[in-house]
């Protein structure tokens, strides 16, 4: 019997569908040039999902450089980018580990699974670094809140969400919801999850040492998926892509909630040299990744794959991207203690294969060779484009065209009332009550809070340690109009708006994840953008001290030739010493001191109320003060650490006046302010760093001695109190009133 690749050496010139997988020519020849041969079938569909933009970051990798060689030094780095995710040492012997990704066109053509299973895969990232997840979050972008097609989209995005989070018991603790017509067609599904571990628990994605056994176990391998990675992620999405159903991935949470557990006491019991989790590229990626990291060779018996439809080729098995799977590395004499913890959680194991020293990754079915490839040319070999980049042609108008000339309002308390009310800035509590917010008892702030913080138990690792005070804060954000304005200023504000909703918990910024979601980068106009959203955020980070650990690049989000405004979205994790000192949102009780930190410019590029009042979109966004961001952080902090502080609020979107009433609403508690610039800029400018802060009398002069300190201006505007929001000579709004507006928007759309 002739094997597959022998077969293949012995036709060269056999056509083989490489065009249908989404591989370009000049890449099949590659592949051809290094196996010295056409591939098998087998091998043409690793390489495929391998070296699609969605696994390989081929056109990416030569702008995501500069998150290694502009990235701080940073002693709490333990792991960063390169590995499932990035791993930060937040003291007292504890570690955290925190990713975010994109799952956007899935949740396209299938709203729930492609949410629900986008919740899954980061999760598994999580667990393959050897930590319990133990929280998630999602940044949601879609079409017009009043758009037929957002109408279908969105309640099956929240509720696959919802389900896989809730079933596997962890809390949602915040994320971001919003709307505009440039997401129409292409929905953002960012997933973040992070999870906790000791510093010494850290597992690597490696297949060290030739005899090691390789153990498939979890969910059985289904048709649901297949190629999804190169299908759904890596090509241009068109209208009629919902007739790609079959490329979405089908989630089950309880196999999920299982492997979680399994996984966890596997690491205890110390029986596991390397782990890889099942996303893109299923079975491939796994054991191209593993098999390049470590010994550098691996044979897998195919055959052994356990399959939930037995007709499946051995292509299918290779691409299918069924969930709930992992991959480990055991030593053999591990592997009946391995395949008793299984059982005990009742997770199917099995050996599918075993680490060579070899140098290839060879795969059999039926005894057949079908797969005999270098592994690293798969993995870390794959083609790298410098793609060409250039201005969009309509940009310097776009930027000429600033909303200095639009028309400003003369009734203010109406512009506020309209902008609190617009399906941006109204309250998410139709999206966030149907997620479990406090599942586990460790949640401190969830949504509506500026960022969501867990304390850390001492179980959480799965063994007992001794107590700690300490908590992890965590938000995620971003503004795709402050980007289409200007990339590089907009990635440099997402950064600089999660570091403060973190800062103003009290909580230290530590480090960065990143979900870089752009259109085509076949597109010269897209590309620029990517490459200047790139350099800022990592020119930022450097400003800010914080390193990138990880994250994602989503590419070809766009329908035809249009795509979606450039959006990275930025997720930053800090850490407090005690999390009994958090600050908490807004205006907590009457007769506190309500002050605003950092200067208000007149700044409107791209700001709510351009959007909402004029439907506007120009000029240039805000400044971007990474020394003042930083400067205002330390504060921040400090005062936190002193107990200054009796409540806190970023500014953003909507600027002061949506701050003012979000404040008031968080614990129904009225202020009194008064401004001593011109009303409207004042009010609704959306300048950076930013704070508003509630302090006790007796604390402020301490809290303004620090400011000072620190060169963070700092104004004192009024008092809490009573039932309304009074801006002196300006108007006044009954708290209920804002309440009402405010919470009446998202159910009135979507019931």
């Amino acid at each position: 019997m002739i094997d597959d690749v022998r077969r293949a050496a012995k036709t060269p010139d056999e056509p083989m569908p490489f065009a249908e997988l989404g591989m370009k020519a000049d890449e099949y020849a590659r592949v051809k040039e290094i196996l010295g041969r056409r591939p098998t079938g087998s091998e043409l569909a690793i390489y495929s999902v391998m070296w699609s933009e969605h696994c390989s970051y081929k056109s990416s990798k030569v702008h995501l450089k500069q998150f290694a060689t502009k990235a701080p030094k940073s002693e709490a780095l333990l792991v960063g980018m390169g590995e499932n995710a990035g791993v930060v040492d937040i003291g007292d012997g504890w570690a955290a580990t925190f990713k975010i990704e994109s799952h956007n066109h899935p949740s396209y053509v299938e709203p729930h699974q492609g949410a629900a299973t986008g919740v899954g895969g980061i999760v598994r990232d999580i667990m393959s670094m050897g930590a319990r997840p133990v929280a998630v979050m999602d940044a949601l972008r879609f079409g017009g809140a009043d758009a037929v097609d957002t109408r279908r989209v969105l309640p099956g995005v929240v509720e696959g969400i919802s389900h896989y989070g809730n079933c596997l018991g962890l809390p949602n603790i915040g994320g971001e919801v919003v709307f505009d017509p440039c997401y129409i067609g292409n929905p953002l599904v960012n997933a973040l999850c992070v999870g906790l571990l000791r510093k010494d628990q850290i597992k690597l994605a490696t297949a060290p040492g030739p005899g090691n056994k390789v153990v498939l176990f979890g969910a059985s391998t289904g048709p649901d998926g297949i190629g999804g990675a190169s299908v759904l992620a890596s090509a241009t999405f068109e209208d009629e892509s919902q007739a790609k159903r079959p490329a979405v991935q089908v989630g089950d949470p309880f196999m999920e909630k299982l492997l979680i557990e399994c996984c966890l006491e596997l690491y205890a019991a110390d029986v596991v040299v390397g782990i890889q989790d099942l996303g893109a590229a299923g079975v491939s990626c796994a054991t191209t990744e593993l098999a390049a990291k470590g010994t550098g060779g691996m044979h897998v018996d195919l055959t052994r794959v356990p399959l939930r439809d037995p007709s499946l080729r051995p292509e299918e098995i290779l691409m299918s991207e069924s969930q709930e799977r992992m991959m480990a590395v055991v030593e053999p004499r591990d592997i009946p203690a391995f395949m008793a913890i299984c059982e005990k959680w009742d997770v199917p194991a099995t050996v599918i294969g075993e680490v060579t020293d070899t140098g290839r990754l060879v795969m059999t079915w039926e005894d057949e060779i079908i797969v005999d490839i270098p592994p690293g040319t798969a993995a870390d070999e794959g083609p790298v484009y410098e793609r060409p980049y250039h201005e969009p042609a309509g940009q310097a108008a776009l930027n000429a065209d600033t909303p200095d000339g639009l028309a400003r309002p003369a009734d203010l308390r109406e512009t506020l009332l309209k902008l609190l009310g617009s399906p941006n800035l109204a309250s998410k509590e139709w999206v966030t009550s149907q997620y479990d917010r406090y599942v586990r008892s460790n949640t401190v702030l969830a949504q509506p809070a500026d960022a969501g913080m867990l304390r850390i138990s001492e179980t959480m690792a799965g063994v007992e340690h001794e107590p700690t005070t300490r908590g992890i804060a965590l938000s995620t954000d971003g503004n795709g109009r402050y980007a289409k304005l200007d990339p590089y200023a907009g990635a440099q504000l997402a950064l600089a708006e999660a570091y403060r909703n973190v800062a103003v918990t009290g909580a230290q910024p530590l480090a960065v994840t990143n979900c870089l979601n752009f259109g085509s980068p076949e597109d010269p106009e897209v590309m620029w953008q990517f490459a200047e959203a790139t350099r800022g955020l990592a020119d930022a980070c450097r400003a800010l001290g914080v390193p990138v650990t990880g994250g994602n690049v989503s590419f070809y989000n766009q329908t035809g030739s249009t795509a979606i405004h450039p959006t990275p979205v930025v997720g930053v994790l800090g850490v407090i010493d005690d999390v009994a000192k958090r600050v908490p949102t807004g205006f907590t009780k009457e007769g506190l001191r309500v002050v605003l930190l950092g200067d208000t410019r007149e700044e409107f590029g791209g700001s709510e109320w351009a959007h909402v009042a004029h439907r506007h979109l120009g000029g240039l966004p805000p400044h971007a003060d990474l020394e003042a961001e930083r400067a205002l952080a330390t504060v921040l902090v400090e005062a936190t650490r002193r107990g200054l502080l009796a409540g806190s609020h970023d500014l953003s979107d909507g600027g002061l006046a949506v701050a003012l009433a979000e404040a008031c609403l968080a614990r129904g508690v009225g202020a009194s302010v008064t401004l001593s610039g011109e009303p409207f800029t004042d009010l609704f400018s959306e300048s950076a760093s930013r704070a508003l802060i509630a302090v006790r009398p007796d604390a402020y002069d301490a809290f303004a001695s620090l400011c000072g300190r620190h060169e963070v201006p700092c104004y004192g505007l009024g008092m809490t109190g009573g039932d309304r929001l009074v801006v002196e000579g300006v108007f006044e709004i009954p708290v209920a009133e804002l309440r009402e507006t405010h919470e009446a928007a998202l159910p009135a759309l979507f019931g």
